[in-house]
């Protein structure tokens, strides 16, 4: 059994989804693991990560679109909003998505259907600078 590990940043513009599959699948061709269980952690509580479709980008605008209205910047009905209107839905947003994904591994290769595409969803509306931390392990 092996393991390897790895972290990367994003620099994200707004709010909004990222595209991190390549990043990921590139390091992953360059373990010496044919077989086995990636791990991804996003340490931060107003972003997240995503396994969503990858060929029509209609999608992941209906995404954006979607929790938009779902859950509003400046709704007063939150009382934290110390880092502006934004914050409080960011934390929700993450609450209702996800920040670690598990994806089989299998000969060499991240095991995502042939629609599927990882990303890291950005849940403020300012630029900040995300990490992302991957685990993998197997033979």
């Amino acid at each position: 059994m092996k393991q390897a590990e790895f972290q990367f940043s994003v620099s994200t513009k707004s709010r909004g989804i990222y595209a991190i599959s390549n990043e990921i699948e590139t390091w992953v061709q360059s373990q010496n693991i044919r077989s086995g269980l990636l791990t991804l952690f996003i340490p931060h509580t107003s972003a997240s990560l995503l396994i969503q479709e990858n060929a029509d980008p209609d999608v992941l605008k209906d995404l954006n679109s979607f929790f938009n209205r779902l859950v509003p910047d400046g709704d007063p009905l939150y009382e934290h909003q110390s880092e502006g209107p934004d914050d409080m839905p960011a934390h929700i947003r993450s609450a209702l998505t996800q920040t670690q994904l598990s994806i089989p591994v299998r000969e060499n290769k991240l095991a995502l259907g042939i629609w599927q595409g990882i990303y890291l969803f950005e849940h403020r509306v300012y630029p900040h600078n995300r990490n992302v931390l991957l685990h993998l392990l197997g033979e």
